[in-house]
């Protein structure tokens, strides 16, 4: 895909756009000579090619967001809260169009796509209250005439290294609260569907932000190694599957960064045998289904307790059988297509490997053709009988596949999930609040659903997994989203007259 740089995109005859980097506020075209596809899932065709950036336009974008910082971060928090009001206002304006480029590059519903933008949205509302965010404490007489206080001040530039599933939201949770603390940043969007983020860099630009603060390049594996290398990055941000998440934290940490680096995900739903279950099952259906199953939060595995699970199948297969399954564009459609030809295939792949283990495929949506026949449809997929040693279930399969995995009892269940290796997030549906109590309690997750299938923060909160789901020490946004992007500094003050008499040998004391 690296040299994927075609004369014609398929199907319409006629030259596919190129798309161009954000450096420095000035679109720049690629020059690095290598290209690759974007497709619109719902049709197979090449609608656009992105430039992949050489180590030199990378070091372009870096060295516009380092001469933009000095003047950045002294500017008051006040002034840039205002212009993170008027980026809003602009996001809100512009909103059918940001809808409409995550669709036609991603394949995800229009529906689907607005949810995305609004919950993006909601990070730059939080960050418009920096100048509350970033206020200190402060101690009056810590000791005779010491006062001490803190501050956070921001880290520099910062990066940004986004996947496909959300062109929107992921970086949203990212770079308009880095912004909002001080830094600079540089974008690196999936080269899968770049397009949205370019109009989020325009907007933020129009909104006032002043030129280099915020820059987007696009690329590779060479784009983000040397987004990782750069003495000039201070602090990485990444969301990914959890072996790049792994590479990247090793090798940013390695090179003196802050990282934080969200892997993947096997998030489980508990079904008691005392849940609503037909509110359960439409839970079910959006969590498994929504965005065809791509969502680092999609509920993969359900747990069906002792005797729901017969009849959870039977409803399950019901709806499933009847998911309205067409391009993101049609009314009333709720499911779009995978985002490409090789995606789909990974997906098939898991499915023949399911059957192959003996699993019971009770819905198989592999036969699905929409459209011209050629986008990367799949319908959505229902598996029963699955068992912990199966490949479907230890791995993240990130498409329209729902595994059914029965266990006895709900201390069965809470055993099952502890066990696995991720721990992004689960949910467990109950009438008991003791029941639900304990498991909240004892689970082994960074987010946790009672009754809820997709426990996704508010903006104000913080996103963020356990164990395999997460490498650093920080969430992403709300206020550990803050304490990522800036550093503390703690200050003791003492002025002239206070009365430091003789030199001290000991070890200060508040005296």
């Amino acid at each position: 895909m690296a040299n994927a740089r075609q004369g014609k995109s398929a199907g319409v005859g006629v030259a596919p756009n190129e798309l161009r980097h954000a450096i420095g506020g000035r679109e720049l075209a690629g020059r690095s000579g290598r290209f690759g596809p974007v497709y619109d899932p719902a049709t197979g065709e090449v609608a656009a090619l992105v430039p992949f950036a050489s180590d030199e336009e990378v070091d372009e974008a870096i060295a516009a967001a380092a001469a933009a910082f000095p003047g950045w971060a002294a500017t008051p928090p006040v002034r840039r809260a205002r212009v993170l009001f008027r980026y809003k206002e602009l996001l809100e304006g512009h909103a059918q169009e940001i809808v409409e480029r995550i669709t036609r590059e991603h394949g995800k519903t229009l529906a689907d796509a607005r949810g995305e933008l609004a919950r993006g949205i909601e990070v730059v509302e939080f960050a418009c209250g920096i100048p509350h965010l970033l206020k200190g404490e402060y101690s009056d007489q810590v000791g005779t005439g010491v006062d001490s206080f803190s501050l956070r001040q921001p880290l520099g530039v910062c990066a940004g290294i986004t996947p496909f599933n959300f062109p929107v939201m992921v970086p949203m949770w990212m770079f308009p609260l880095a912004i909002a603390c001080g830094n600079t940043f540089v974008l690196k969007p999936s080269e899968r569907d770049p397009s949205p983020s370019l109009l989020l860099e325009s907007l933020f630009r129009e909104a006032g932000l002043p030129e280099g603060c915020f820059n987007v390049v696009h690329g590779d594996k060479e784009a983000v190694d040397r987004l990782l290398a750069d003495p000039r990055v201070a602090g990485v941000s990444f969301v990914g599957s959890t072996a790049i998440a792994e590479y990247v934290y090793a090798t940013g940490a390695a090179a003196g960064k802050r990282v934080q680096a969200l892997g993947g995900a096997k998030n489980h739903m508990v079904v008691a045998p005392d849940a609503d279950l037909d509110q359960a099952v439409e839970a079910l259906l959006g969590a498994a289904y929504g965005s065809a199953g791509e969502r680092c939060m999609a509920i993969s595995v359900a747990v069906a307790v002792g005797a729901v699970a017969d009849a959870l199948v039977e409803k399950l297969e019901q709806r499933v059988r009847a998911l309205r399954v067409a391009p993101g564009t049609e009314p009333g459609a709720e499911m779009g297509p995978l985002i490409t030809p090789a995606h789909l295939q990974r997906v098939v792949s898991y499915i023949e490997s399911g059957v192959a283990e003996g699993a019971r495929l009770v819905v198989d949506g592999r036969a699905a053709r929409f459209g011209n026949g050629r986008g990367f449809f799949l319908g959505g997929c229902l598996f029963d009988h699955v068992t912990p040693d199966m490949r479907i279930y230890r791995e993240e399969i990130f498409g329209p596949v729902l595994s059914v995995v029965r266990v006895p009892d709900l201390e069965a269940a809470i055993a099952l999930i502890n066990r696995n290796a991720y721990a992004n997030g689960t949910a467990l549906f109950t009438a008991d609040g003791g029941a639900a109590r304990e498991f909240l309690r004892r689970i082994q997750a960074g987010m946790v659903g009672i009754n809820v299938s997709i426990p996704v923060p508010m903006a104000f909160h913080s996103f963020g997994g356990w164990k395999r789901s997460i490498f650093g020490d920080h969430a992403v946004h709300g206020p550990d989203g803050v304490r990522f992007y800036t550093r503390l500094k703690t200050v003791s003050m003492r002025w002239p007259g206070a009365g430091l008499a003789r030199a001290e040998f000991i070890m200060p004391t508040a005296r």
